[in-house]
């Protein structure tokens, strides 16, 4: 052996071998002061790692299990608001403080010019805590961190592909639509007008509560219905709790009911079930077996005066029809940046969804309101049920399993309104999106036991349920909002761009055709999209394990706007109603007047100043603060700070924009603000 030559041995060959250093630098060898790693020291380093990661296990499933015990309890006591998406907000902010910190690493890193590949290098070539702690970082990342996110990664590029094939078809059977000019047709000759005995009995409902702003616009609407006036009943179902504004709503049932329309006003004594069960006692008045049709319109609906006869004759000839659909138009999609992406993503849904699904498979998701039900099929599935959120879609689904077709009428418009306000917006998706999950849990041993086709049994299962309300939210919150930003700290799960930008693009495309005015939107789409999965995904989750968010129940905001033809025909109307002589319905009215007056004089005190009194000052506006968007915002943006350090081009511009618009959401910067 040469005299520079230093040989090495251990005791236990197997683990260790041999190692020779040739030469006499000083620089190779360890400086003598440093304590060498013995092997029993690296036995217990490794036992004390396999202690935590049992402890991690153990608490994981713990928790599991304490949270499956306490979601399978007491599902109908109220929850305490303030702890409502904790364990979201949580979760997204260790993954922030764990982006936080491995930014903070790799900025150091970046700067002292480390290689990547500092994790070969041998021990005694590290210096400092920092550098060990990133060559740990490495280590631990691409042995136990990166398998776990490509994996996860792959599993959602798969829903997505999936999801957005779907959409493809779906855009596809819209085009064979428009192609062939498919659209329902009257089976036999259209209602004799000039014998009001050969039209049908028909029954109005307009469920409401709390509607101040448009209870008159609709109650107004549905009163000028064009229909023979002893064939049609309007039942006003008043679910508020103001007793003023109770007054309010009949003193407008008695304008009418005088005018000759045949108008009633129904106010429960015990409000419970919320507009399933306002529907449901309103089913079971003695009349009500007079009448065949029921057609349901929300509060700020405006129906046109031809609407049921444009509707109700579809159901003449045609035994096994149940429910005719119609189309919603908005009044206010020009309004603000938020209503224009609504107004983009319900269009999509008539236009493309609702109208393939009628033409093809006779079934859909009834919208709720704007639609004519044949009151039998409504007896025969059971009727409205009070057990989720989503009374329209639990009976549109029991009267599919009993056999009942649906039709649905893109030509046949009603008016209504979007929400303006994203506090708004946000809590009627979170019912829109809890509800169904509640539904499908409920429903599932009924389509597997039900006597329809094993092809219907796989729609209503696999798209209508699974794909569309579950997949969707699950997929574009993981991959857009939690793998992606990760993955600018786990290069070896990188996403390709395909994934992040050209796909969603094109979805995006097919999403805005139904309404082409709205193509300068497309990018803010596609961002805003990418912004609600939070919420559409917690509300998925809490309808999935019935926590107690899933039973939450909020009235949308209504603003009480109107298309230039509505207020035209209502000032008329208000006109005639000031010409009045009944003086309690003056009287009434110039109480409530005095009320909010005085109301509005205690909450904003006079202020003198040299003696003379300022003007009042106006209720100001205030913004709402989203943690959970906020969190969001962050992460992205230290994901995006992480992607410029690496160069990686359309990653970094889409993160930086993708968290600028949490940012903008969580700061409640788009719509309307609240009062």
């Amino acid at each position: 052996m040469a005299p520079n030559s230093v040989a090495v041995t251990m005791e236990k060959p197997d683990n260790f071998s041999l190692l020779e250093i040739n030469g006499s630098d000083p620089s190779l060898f360890p400086d003598n002061k440093r304590k060498s790693i013995s092997p029993k020291q690296f036995s217990w380093f490794l036992l004390l790692k396999a202690h935590r990661v049992v402890s991690c296990l153990s608490w994981l499933f713990a928790s599991v299990k304490n949270r499956i015990a306490f979601s399978s309890k007491n599902i109908n006591e109220e929850e305490d608001p303030k702890s409502r998406g904790k364990q979201m907000y949580r979760f997204i902010k260790a993954c922030l403080v764990i982006s936080i910190a491995a930014l903070s690493i790799e900025i150091v890193a970046y700067y002292k010019n480390w290689n990547l590949d500092l994790i070969n290098r041998p021990s005694w070539e590290v210096r400092g805590l920092v550098e060990w702690s990133y060559m740990a970082w490495l280590s631990f990342r691409s042995d136990y961190i990166a398998p776990i996110v490509i994996t996860l990664s792959k599993f959602c590029t798969v829903l997505f592909l999936i999801q957005s094939l779907d959409r493809l078809v779906l855009c596809l059977g819209c085009f064979w639509i428009k192609f062939k000019k498919i659209e329902p047709k009257l089976k036999d000759d259209e209602l004799d007008l000039e014998d009001a005995s050969n039209f049908p009995m028909v029954l109005i409902q307009i469920p409401m509560c709390n509607e101040r702003e448009v209870y008159e616009q609709s109650i107004g609407a549905a009163a000028q219905l064009d229909w023979p006036k002893d064939r049609i009943l309007i039942q006003v179902l008043d679910d508020s709790d103001d007793p003023n504004l109770q007054l309010l709503i009949k003193e407008e049932v008695s304008v009418w009911a005088e005018k000759g329309v045949n108008i009633i006003y129904r106010h429960r004594l015990i409000r419970t079930g919320y507009k399933a069960g306002n529907l449901k006692s309103a089913m079971t008045c003695d009349y009500v077996k007079d009448y065949e049709f029921v057609t349901i319109f929300d509060a700020d609906f405006t129906p046109s005066p031809d609407f049921l006869k444009k509707t109700v004759p579809h159901f003449k000839g045609n035994p096994e029809l149940g429910l005719v659909q119609a189309r919603w138009s908005f009044v206010n999609k020009d309004e603000n940046l938020l209503t224009r992406l609504q107004n983009i993503n319900l269009c999509f849904h008539f236009e493309v969804e609702q109208q393939v699904n009628g033409v093809f498979l006779n079934f859909f998701g009834f919208n709720g309101t704007a639609g004519v039900w044949r009151i039998k099929a409504l007896e025969e599935s059971g009727g409205w049920l009070e057990r989720t959120t989503v009374e329209d879609m639990d009976i549109a689904v029991r009267a599919h399993l009993n056999g009942w077709k649906f039709i649905y009428l893109n030509d046949v418009e009603v008016t209504c309104e979007l929400p303006e306000s994203y506090e708004a917006y946000k809590k009627q998706q979170h019912r829109w999106h809890s509800g169904p999950m509640q539904l499908f849990r409920l429903c599932l041993p009924s389509i597997i036991k039900s006597k329809i086709s094993i092809g219907k049994k796989a729609n209503l299962i696999f798209l209508f349920f699974l794909l569309r309300k579950l997949i969707l939210p699950f997929y574009s919150f993981t991959l857009f909002c939690i793998i992606l930003p990760l993955t600018m700290f786990i290069p070896e799960a990188e996403l390709p761009l395909w994934i992040i930008c050209y796909v969603p693009i094109f979805i995006s495309l097919l999403n805005i055709l139904p309404s082409p005015k709205s193509f300068p939107f497309l990018i803010p789409y596609l961002l805003f999209e990418n912004t609600m999965s939070i919420t559409k995904f917690n509300a998925m989750i809490s309808g999935l394990f019935q926590l107690g968010s899933a039973y939450e129940w909020v009235v949308t905001k209504k603003t009480g706007r109107s298309s230039e033809s509505d207020l035209l025909a209502f000032a008329e109307k208000e006109e005639k109603l000031h010409r009045r002589n009944s003086e309690s319905g003056l009287e009434l009215l110039s109480k409530l007047k005095e009320q909010e007056m005085n109301l509005a004089e205690q909450e904003t005190p006079k202020k003198t100043l040299g003696g003379l009194i300022r003007p009042k000052n106006k209720i100001k506006k205030r913004n709402m603060v989203f943690k959970k968007e906020l969190a969001l915002a962050f992460l992205l943006l230290t994901a995006a700070a992480r992607s410029f350090l690496s160069a990686h081009g359309l990653h970094f511009y889409f993160l930086l924009f993708q968290g600028l618009s949490f940012l903008v959401v969580g700061l409640d910067l788009i719509g309307e603000q609240i009062n």
